[in-house]
C-alpha cells in the first residue's frame, strides 16, 4: 500500500510529501530487503541541521546497497516554504524528504518508539529483521557502525 499525502510542496528541485502519522506509517511500511534510515529532524535544530552531512555521506558510501535514507521533517508545515524548501535548495541536498504533520504528538511519539521523549534529532534504523532507535546527534563513524550492525 503507498501512502497517500496530505498535500505536495514544491520547489525548483524538490518535492515534500506531507504526512500525518497514518501516512507515515503506511509510507514506512515496505516490505523488502532494503535497511531503512529515518531521521527526525528540523531546519531550527542546529544539531539536526550538524549532523545532516554525515547522513548524507553515508547515503552516499552506500548508494549501491539495499539503503535509503529519509529525513523526516517536523518543520512546521506553515513554514514548509519559507524555510524547508529553500533549505533543501541552498544545500543541494540528493535525499527524499518526508514532513510529518501532525499536531498530536502525543498520539505518535511513543509509536516510534516508546521510549522516545520527542527531542531531535532522532533516529530510527529499520529493516525487516530488526530495528534501532536512537535519541541522540551522530557523527559519521557512530552512524556507519550502527548501520553496519544492521545491513551485515
Amino acid at each position: 500500500m503507498s501512502a497517500k499525502p496530505l498535500k505536495v510542496y514544491k520547489s525548483a528541485n524538490y518535492e515534500v510529501k506531507s504526512f500525518n502519522y497514518e501516512g507515515l506509517e503506511a509510507y514506512m511500511a515496505l516490505e523488502n530487503d532494503t535497511t531503512y534510515i529515518y531521521n527526525f529532524w528540523a531546519t531550527w535544530c542546529a544539531p539536526c541541521v550538524e549532523e545532516l552531512p554525515s547522513f548524507l555521506k553515508l547515503q552516499e558510501v552506500y548508494k549501491d546497497k539495499p539503503l535509503k535514507l529519509v529525513l523526516v521533517s517536523l518543520d512546521f508545515s506553515k513554514s514548509v516554504e519559507k524555510s524547508l524548501l529553500p533549505f533543501l535548495e541552498k544545500k543541494k541536498m540528493n535525499v527524499e524528504v518526508i514532513l510529518l504533520n501532525d499536531p498530536d504528538a502525543n498520539s505518535w511519539i511513543e509509536k516510534i518508539d516508546k521510549d522516545w521523549s520527542g527531542a531531535i534529532p532522532a533516529t530510527l534504523i529499520v529493516n525487516k529483521n530488526q530495528q534501532k532507535f536512537f535519541e541522540q546527534s551522530f557523527d559519521y563513524e557512530t552512524l556507519e557502525k550502527e548501520v553496519k550492525t544492521l545491513i551485515n
